[in-house]
């Protein structure tokens, strides 16, 4: 499969690897829940979600900026926002100042693409909003990270009711979605969508069986079989069919053949019962940017561009379950909390969403709006680095915080503070200690209360033997070298 090449590529393939690990800072709590918004740079949040989210997402939609040229945001032409100027010249260096917008826009999707693949679940889906000034680049490193194989749909959606008459080709009112699986199987399949939501409108046949769609059997370009039939009034019809006759006979028999007043057959296929119902044509059924538009203005939240809730809506009715863990990393507005929101109670589920925003309005517009709309969450800063400039344990992270990142590494458990000061905790009878500035020593081993069958000890270096580690079932790590870089 050819890959797309880029000015500035080679020094951000591999970048997310480097991604300096941050803990979140929890500054607020609106009512009681797992549900997250974080402020700050997405490609540091993201990073920052890898030790307790990785393959855990269910559900990723993004909304990043399209790359229009339009110059009030932060990847625009002239790359104006510092933020942008800095991390470009340290990533991409010297020549970051000869790339075309295209080339910031790639540089900064990439890295960001891969974390999101990385947190993706097995069975889970992403989806990502984009128009046509970048799709097809989009298109071409979603199926370098993702697998082309992994390739699911481009769903297409009208976005405003208007159109632009002073355009002067085309008034394009079409935007997309990419999706993407992060393993697709031949038993891969979305949620079916209730018969009373509008993308169901071609479900628009009923007998006793229920709703169902008309699917094609006669075809005079791709049907290799001439037969005739013959439809319940007597109609008898030569068709070109790409099934036998003995097919179309059998499903007859068993009542899954619509005939039209023609003596056209089709074969019925039921809402049900049908692994691949909805089709990618969304363009009059999941809203407008109009609709975005007067959601917000009930609401008094001052904000443009945003996405229709009912468009994210449809994302998680597809993908979804009850208890799904959803992702925005470019949060906005909202909208996919909102969207988690209303679905839950619709059906009276539990999804789990995460936001991360990166601009200063994370607390008074997105936080805001999803406060507005009932919904819980806590509030996270990005906090300080685990690591510092030279790659040794950041004196500025609290005691506590290395050892919740340590034992949630070694366990996938939390950390719960004991009396005994360096013991992170007990997990299958294996006891871990930190013991940051010490040596493992038996002047360490001496502070050591708990019994276990194992002990999985962290310390600047070693001063035992390995007979003597051996003897007493010690696994020693040593700082930082043996602390697990996400």
């Amino acid at each position: 499969m050819p890959n797309l090449s880029w000015l500035g590529k080679d020094k951000v393939v591999t970048y997310h690897q480097k991604v300096a690990y941050h803990f979140l800072d929890k500054k607020f709590s609106i009512g009681d829940s797992d549900n997250a918004i974080i402020h700050g740079d997405n490609l540091i949040a993201l990073k920052s979600l890898l030790p307790r989210y990785e393959n855990k997402i269910k559900c990723i939609y993004i909304d990043p900026p399209y790359n229009t040229g339009n110059e009030n945001w932060i990847y625009n032409d002239n790359v104006s926002d510092p933020r942008l100027q800095k991390w470009l010249g340290q990533v991409v260096g010297k020549e970051g100042e000869d790339l075309t917008r295209h080339d910031k826009w790639l540089c900064m999707m990439y890295p960001r693409l891969r974390l999101l693949q990385k947190l993706l679940a097995d069975d889970g889906a992403i989806f990502i909003s984009i128009d046509d000034n970048e799709l097809y680049n989009l298109k071409s490193i979603c199926d370098e990270i993702f697998g082309a194989s992994n390739f699911v749909a481009t769903f297409h959606w009208r976005r405003s009711e208007s159109q632009n008459n002073t355009a002067k080709l085309i008034s394009n009112v079409a935007e997309y979605v990419l999706c993407y699986l992060k393993n697709k199987t031949a038993d891969s399949k979305f949620n079916k969508i209730n018969l009373t939501d509008k993308a169901a409108k071609e479900y628009r046949y009923k007998d006793e069986k229920g709703f169902f769609r008309r699917g094609t059997i006669s075809d005079n370009t791709r049907g290799k079989n001439i037969i005739e039939v013959t439809a319940p009034n007597g109609t008898k019809k030569i068709i070109k069919s790409i099934r036998t006759k003995e097919f179309i006979l059998e499903q007859d028999k068993n009542g899954m053949i619509y005939w039209t007043s023609g003596g056209i057959p089709y074969l019925k296929i039921y809402l049900d019962n049908s692994g691949g119902q909805i089709s990618n044509n969304w363009f009059d059924n999941v809203g407008v940017n109009e609709d975005a538009a007067e959601t917000l203005a009930n609401l008094k939240i001052p904000f443009e561009y945003s996405k229709p809730v009912t468009l994210i809506e449809r994302i998680l009715q597809l993908a979804t379950d009850k208890d799904s863990i959803i992702l925005d990393a470019f949060a906005g507005s909202g909208t996919t909390a909102h969207a988690v929101i209303n679905l839950n109670k619709q059906d009276g589920g539990n999804r789990k969403f995460i936001l991360i925003e990166l601009n200063n309005y994370a607390e008074n517009i997105t936080a805001e709006r999803v406060k507005r709309v009932g919904g819980s969450f806590d509030f996270y800063e990005i906090g300080e680095s685990l690591f510092d400039d030279d790659d040794f344990i950041n004196d500025a992270v609290p005691f506590e915080k290395i050892c919740e990142y340590i034992y949630f590494a070694e366990t996938r458990k939390e950390f719960v503070p004991t009396d005994e000061k360096n013991l992170l905790g007990v997990d299958d009878d294996t006891a871990y200690y930190y013991f940051g500035g010490e040596n493992l020593s038996w002047t360490t081993l001496s502070k050591i209360k708990t019994r276990a069958k194992v002990y999985v000890i962290y310390a600047d270096a070693c001063n035992l033997s390995e007979v003597e580690m051996m003897k007493y079932s010690i696994h020693f790590r040593q700082i930082p070298f043996d602390v697990r870089k996400y």
